[in-house]
Formats: C-alpha cells, structure tokens, sequence
C-alpha cells in the first residue's frame, strides 16, 4: 500500500483550494467579462516573477526580443481580440500570415514561460496573459513605464490567418486608413500615436521601408520626408538585401524613450507610416496626429503615461473571460 507524504498532501490541498478560486473567478469573470490587476494572486502569485525572469533572459542574450515581445501582443490582440491565437500552429496559423510571416518573433519565449508556469501553477495561467505580460516586461526592461496589466483573459480555439491579413495595421497603410482599423477595434487616434511610439525600440526589415530610399515616385528618387543622410545610410544597409535590419528609432534603439517622436520631427521616421504621422500632406488625420507627436517630443513623461494607458485599453480587445475559451496547457494548440 502506499500512503502519501505530507508534501503530497499539502500540494493536493492546495492544487484543490487552487481549482476552487479559479472557480469562483470564473463566475465573478462571467459575470462582469472585467479583467482584474489581481486574477493570480492567490493561485499563482509567483506568475510575475517567472514572466519576468524568462523575459530578462531573453533580452540578455539579444535586446531586441524586448520588443518583438511587444510586438507579439499587439499583432494578437488585433485579431480576434487578446487570446493568444497568433500562437496556435496549424494550416490556419496567423503566424504565416502576410504581416506575420519571418516577422513576428517570440514565439520560444512565450513557451519557455509556459514551461515553467505549468510546472508551478498547472493548468491556471492563459497563453494571452503570458503574451500580455511578457510585452509588459518587454517594456520595462527597456527602460519604459512600469504599467499595470489586467488579467484573466482565456485562450481562443481557433487562428484567423485571414484575419491577421486584412486586420492588421500595415507600415504601407496613410494615418487615415491606420486611424481606422484601429477604430475598428475601439481605439482612437491617440492610440495610433502612443501606439506608434512602440518603435522607439527594436528593428525593422528592409523590406518594409526600402520603397522609400529608390524609385520613390516620378519627380523624387528617395521620398522627400527622409532626412538625405538617414537615407543614405539606410540605402548602404539594405544592399544587403530585403531582410537586413535597421533601427526603428535611430537614436536609442533599445532605450524605450520618446526619441521616436524627436525623430518624426526631424524627418528621420524609419517606416512611412511612422513619418507620415507628421508628414502626411493632404491627409486629414494628420493634424490630430501630429500634434500629440510634438507633445510628445516634447516631454516624455506624458508619453510613458499614456503609453501605460493605451496598452491597457489595447490588452482589453474582446478578451475572453469566464467560461469562454479554455487555459492551453501548449500555447501552439488547443487541448
């Protein structure tokens, strides 16, 4: 016969008492469909510390992850609301989508979290807060604001590759056509350029700005709203090829700070749809736009602020909470 220690015992009572607080913040959850800044704190307070470690780590071996993590939540959330989707694998993955494919990165991070949080807490932590958390961790540990992120959102069934193709924000899209998808999604225009300032860290494809340093249209070669000298370093950068990599902010480019915006003002915006919140003759959701850039250019601790805000409004896109969705013990595939 065996007979339990009381290790064993302790762990199935407290795994039991687990089960019953997820009960209950399921029916608070389904009841109020609110996220809350305390969902873990009694069935997986250590959820904070682990997220944390494994971000850090991760921005050891290589900055940039910081903000792919970052980037990681915002292509998710834009489709079919936060619910870890963009990491179901399969023929409908969203990770081959178009805005997605060999771009969007993160991917092993987000699993090595869940590793480690199946074997401290399992079965009670989302893929979608994981993701959310990691971009929070992404942000502070690059020196940006220390926001709270709400939680108790549920892991979706399903990917929407087509979703992640017509959805998402594209750096060839004008501020008028950006403004609206993220309408869409219940955002406004001053999300688009807080939002924006997400590329005051991490690195950009060739792919995506080079149209901007040859052939430009019939009377310009190099697009006019590019400093001449960014341009010609960027075009020296990008004979290597379409996947050679240029900084977002080209003065800090792993310090999360608002040089983004000081950049817009002095043409030096990496991607169109960065520069053409400032620049963008004729459009006329510019003139909020640019605006808030020079706020921001001007005094960054505004930005941080609102930076924490938008992220918080843009991690409650249709979260799925109570009954809705399940907990995936593999973030890549439904249970």
């Amino acid at each position: 016969m065996e007979y339990a220690t009381r290790g064993d015992r302790t762990a199935s009572c407290l795994s039991f008492l687990c089960n019953i607080v997820v009960l209950l913040g399921l029916a608070a959850a389904a009841g109020s469909g609110q996220l809350t800044d305390d969902y873990y704190d009694y069935c997986c307070p250590q959820v904070y510390r682990i997220v944390r470690s494994r971000v850090a780590a991760a921005m050891k071996a290589e900055m940039r992850m910081g903000a792919s993590l970052l980037r990681l939540h915002f292509h998710d959330c834009f489709v079919n609301g936060c619910d870890a989707s963009i990491l179901l694998d399969g023929t409908n993955s969203e990770k081959f989508a178009l805005p997605n494919k060999n771009s969007v990165r993160g991917y092993e991070v987000i699993d090595a979290i869940k590793a480690d949080l199946e074997g401290a807490c399992p079965g009670v932590v989302s893929c979608a807060d994981i993701v959310a958390l990691a971009a929070k961790y992404g942000v502070l540990l690059s020196g940006g604001p220390d926001y709270d992120v709400l939680l108790g959102r549920r892991d979706g069934l399903v990917a929407n590759q087509t979703g992640a193709n017509s959805n998402l924000p594209s750096p060839f899209d004008s501020i008028s056509v950006i403004t609206a998808r993220f309408k869409d999604v219940g955002l406004n225009a001053t999300d688009v350029v807080v939002l924006s300032g997400a590329h005051t860290i991490g690195r950009s494809r060739c792919l995506l700005f080079s149209n901007r340093l040859a052939n430009f249209s019939a009377t310009n070669s190099v697009d006019p709203t590019l400093d001449s000298s960014l341009a010609s370093s960027l075009q020296q950068v990008c004979r290597g090829g379409a996947d050679q990599l240029a900084a977002l902010d080209v003065n800090s480019a792993d310090a999360f700070d608002n040089h983004y915006y000081q950049n817009l003002l002095a043409n030096k915006g990496l991607l169109a749809s960065d520069q053409g919140l400032v620049s963008s003759s004729g459009d006329p959701a510019v003139a909020a736009t640019k605006a808030l850039v020079q706020a921001y250019s001007a005094n960054g601790q505004r930005f941080s602020c609102d930076f924490g805000n938008s992220m918080v409004k843009m991690g409650n896109i249709s979260p799925l909470t109570g009954s809705a969705g399940q907990i995936r013990k593999n973030c890549r595939a439904v249970n």
